[in-house]
């Protein structure tokens, strides 16, 4: 009789790697060469992954590819993208291809200012108080800034404090809004120590209790735009720049639609933030955020068509990253991707994220109004499904190649071609 098996572990933070493993496997009856595998760990060390985040056991490794053809603000650009989804690396390729055929991507982009919230509940009268915080905004400051001299002598720091009331299902509370110039990291740690610096002193100013002191990942003061002008000859004529305008248009106005044309935005923007060891859960949050914070959840891009017939496209988001820092200096290979990059601040980082966001729009929306999005995103998908059927080889592309042929890309039916090449019947 087996006997059932618990994940109450007491004190596996304790063990080394090896060890963790060694439960793991008993646990979920792993082979010896699922365990091989798990040990491989290629270019991010044990010991370094062991030191990043908790309970390591291995490693999880994701293709990195190469984005081609971008041109923004008159600089040629390589961008790395880690993502396991076929045909994204491609889109945006083939997309900044078109963009630079109108003279590339244009961007600019705000300060790098982050915001730290302070939760202040049981205020008596918090319309006077929240007046009272601010006419204390430079002992709040000064406060906040001696927490971090080495930012400030850089440039950044607590810049300014904002306070607003909003009601809740547990009454009026009380929100100070710490700003924090964070330069060129992505700046959570940085802001909740302030945060939680000046909570006593808010605390004592407002006569109210603090709860929660923490960064907001809706970064609307940290924003990066950027905007292209695509030739209709370059994108496939004005039946196409039409087809364009028009998905856009469905996506401004239907919030069904707009989740899954943002998430094509993000496709490119996250392959990047994970290439480069930024937070891309942070990232992700606040840009869907974003696209709601006029009250209804929209497209965080435009695209338009002007007198010549040429397609216009503009977007515009929060981006919060670092190229210092944490996981960014840490991990060998997201070093090596802002190598590739070339970018030299964190202002430069974003902006080239927002061109690669609109670019990968542009490759989806293009598919989606000229060719329909399965067939390039298919003959990719083909090619994992072959794989997974147990091709190998040339029979690869063959196998793929016939089942996209057929639209009728499924492992059983690769199964079924794998077995008649071997048999020379096709």
């Amino acid at each position: 009789m087996n006997m059932q098996k618990s994940s109450l572990i007491s004190g596996f933070y304790k063990l080394s790697p090896k060890q963790r493993l060694a439960l793991v496997k008993e646990f979920a009856d792993l082979t010896d060469e699922e365990i091989e595998l798990l040990q491989k760990t290629g270019s991010l060390p044990m010991d370094l992954a062991d030191r990043m985040i908790e309970n390591v056991i291995g490693v999880f490794p994701v293709p990195l590819g190469i984005g081609t053809n971008f041109l923004i603000n008159n600089r040629d650009y390589l961008i790395p993208m880690a993502i396991e989804e076929p045909s994204v690396v491609a889109a945006a390729s083939n997309a900044a291809k078109m963009a630079r055929d109108g003279g590339g991507f244009h961007t600019s982009s705000t300060p790098p200012i982050m915001i730290g919230q302070i939760q202040v509940v049981h205020v008596k009268d918090p319309y006077a108080a929240r007046m009272r915080v601010i006419q204390s905004r430079e002992d709040i400051l000064k406060k906040a800034n001696e927490q971090d001299p080495v930012l400030v002598s850089a440039g950044g720091g607590a810049k300014d404090v904002e306070a607003k009331i909003i009601k809740t299902t547990e009454g009026q509370m009380l929100i100070v809004e710490l700003q924090v110039d964070c330069r060129d990291a992505m700046g959570p740690n940085a802001v909740n120590t302030m945060a939680e610096a000046v909570a006593p002193m808010i605390e004592r100013i407002a006569n109210g209790h603090v709860y929660l002191r923490i960064v907001s990942n809706l970064a609307t003061k940290r924003l990066v735009r950027a905007s292209c002008l695509v030739p209709k000859a370059s994108v496939g004529g004005e039946d196409v720049v039409d087809g364009i305008v028009n998905a856009y248009a469905f996506a401004a106005a239907d919030p069904y639609r707009a989740a899954t044309h943002n998430k094509g935005i993000l496709n490119g923007i996250i392959a990047v933030i994970l290439a480069t060891c930024n937070d891309h859960r942070a990232i992700e949050a606040g840009a869907h955020a974003y696209a709601a914070n006029a009250g209804h959840y929209t497209s965080l891009s435009m695209w338009e068509k002007n007198q010549n017939g040429d397609l216009l496209g503009s977007i515009e988001l929060p981006m919060a990253v670092g190229v210092v820092g944490g996981a960014v200096k840490t991990h060998p290979i997201a070093r090596i991707a802002l190598k590739i990059l070339r970018v030299k601040t964190a202002n430069e980082f974003g902006e080239v994220l927002a061109a690669v966001g609109l670019a990968q729009n542009l490759g989806a929306l293009r598919a989606l109004a000229h060719e329909g999005i399965q067939r390039g995103h298919m003959s990719l998908h083909a090619r994992n499904i072959a794989v997974t059927a147990g091709a190998t080889g040339d029979l690869i592309d063959k196998v793929a190649a016939k089942m996209v042929e057929e639209r009728r890309v499924r492992v059983d039916r690769a199964k079924e071609l794998i077995e008649q090449y071997k048999a020379g019947k096709i």
